[in-house]
Order: C-alpha cells, then structure tokens, then sequence
C-alpha cells in the first residue's frame, strides 16, 4: 500500500508542529523518519495513521484520502505502535496481541479459531510465545514493546507506522526488530534515533526538522556530515561498513572541545 502526505500541516494551541509536509513511501518500502526531539515525528506519524485530523493537507492510501474513513476502516489499512509502551493491564499478553485483531470483529463476538491462529503466529514472530499466558504487569519494557510490535502484526495491515519501536530493546532485539520490519512486505515508516540503524535497514530516509521535511533521499544522501551539524548539532563523520551502509561516529556536540578540534562545516 501506498502510503501518501500532501502539503500536511497539524498545530497544538496554535503552535505549529508539522510544517507543509509533502512525502510518499511506495507499496512494500522502508522508510526512516528521523529528526531530533521536537522535530514533529510522532505527530506526523499520528496524522498518516488517521490519530489526528490535520490542519491542512491531505493523507492518502493508494491514492485515496482518508479523511472521512472511519477508525475501523483505517485500522483495516495501518497499524500504528507508539512510542510508550502504556500502563500496568491485568491483561495476558495473549489477550493485549489479541486487540489487533479489534478492526475485524464484531462488537459483541469474541476472538474465533482464525484470530487465535493469527496472534500466535504474531507472537511467534517476535519471540514471544512462551509469554503468551503471563500477566502484562510482569513484561520488562522491552518484552511489552514487542508485544505491542506483534499486537501490530495481528492486525494484519497493509502499513506499519512506528514511534521509534526500538526504544527499551536491546542491541540483538533491535536488530532482529529492524530484520523482521523489511522483511513483512509491508509499507514501512519507522521513526527511529538510532541513525545508523536506520541508514543500514531503511530503503530511503525522511528528515524532520522544526516541523518541516527539509531532505529525502538514499540514507547516504540525507545523511552528510553537514546535515547532521545543521539539524543535531553534532560534529559527526561518516563512514562505510562493510556492506556499503553509511556509519555515523559522533566526536561531541558542536561547541564543545572536542568538536572543535575539527573543522565545522558551513551551515
């Protein structure tokens, strides 16, 4: 599925958050939304998931706006995983999975055979089975952040919409994390901080900053050594692994010391 933002623009209390942002992630792509605290990532990713109507603009799927769909429909299209994994539940994991499953059943039925079978291949691909039957309140952070990832996979989209989903994980789960998200066949928009993590899984990268898409591209061509003192105020080098992916190594924040045993770059 085609995921689309025309010209999107979404205010709180007349401040403006995102700013006249134009972008479009292809059927079957992953994409990272980057940018740094503040920049307006969260909220336009709420936007493409029909969580906040915006301001101005237009969001499409395949082309089509979904500006009068009901939350059932789009949540027949994306899923979205925020960034707080939420509170304490009674729930079982199982049953937290099973909520994905809310878009595609009536009000008054519970779960049938084909929604059990669909969580528990949901569980199985996060590595979660053995927890299906235990008590949410006693998941670390890291094990509710991918059951909510599977609760995501059960709803069985066309797109995935994260919040920097590898918060609380740690380094093998984020890469199994980031395997598993190019590997769905899925419309993928990810924001993440972890820009070496995005530049080695993402197909394109978006950067936000104060709002406004300012560059869009390969991961070698957003991520420049300029851009990054520009928009993270970081004296950064940019490398290659092995793979040809571009490697980000931070020698400080600009000002300090150390950067500026370096030349800065123009801004």
């Amino acid at each position: 599925m085609r995921i689309s933002a025309e010209e999107l623009s979404w205010s709180v209390a007349g401040t403006p958050v995102v700013r006249d942002v134009s972008a479009d992630i292809a059927p079957g792509e992953t994409v990272g939304l980057l940018g740094p605290n503040g920049s307006g990532k969260s909220s336009l990713l709420r936007c493409l998931a029909g969580l906040r109507a915006p301001d101005a603009g237009t969001v499409r799927y395949d082309g089509e706006s979904v500006r009068d769909w009901s939350a059932r429909r789009i949540a027949r299209h994306v899923a979205f995983v925020e960034q707080d994994s939420g509170a304490d539940s009674d729930l079982r994991v199982a049953d937290v999975v099973g909520l994905g499953r809310t878009p595609f059943r009536d009000r008054w039925r519970g779960p049938g055979a084909g929604d059990r079978a669909v969580v528990a291949a949901a569980l199985e691909r996060v590595g979660l089975t053995a927890l299906a039957g235990r008590s949410w309140k006693a998941l670390s952070g890291g094990e509710r952040q991918r059951a909510h990832i599977a609760r995501a996979l059960a709803q069985q989209p066309y797109g995935l919409l994260l919040d920097e989903p590898t918060n609380h994980l740690d380094v093998k789960h984020q890469l199994e994390l980031m395997e598993l998200l190019t590997g769905t066949g899925q419309t993928v928009l990810v924001a993440l901080h972890d820009l070496s993590l995005a530049a080695r899984y993402c197909d394109r990268l978006l950067l936000l900053h104060h709002g406004r898409l300012i560059a869009s591209g390969t991961p070698a061509a957003v991520l420049t050594a300029e851009r990054l003192a520009e928009v993270f105020e970081v004296d950064a080098e940019l490398t290659t692994d092995t793979l040809g992916h571009p490697v980000v190594t931070y020698r400080g924040p600009l000002g300090t010391p150390t950067a500026a045993t370096t030349p800065q770059p123009s801004l």
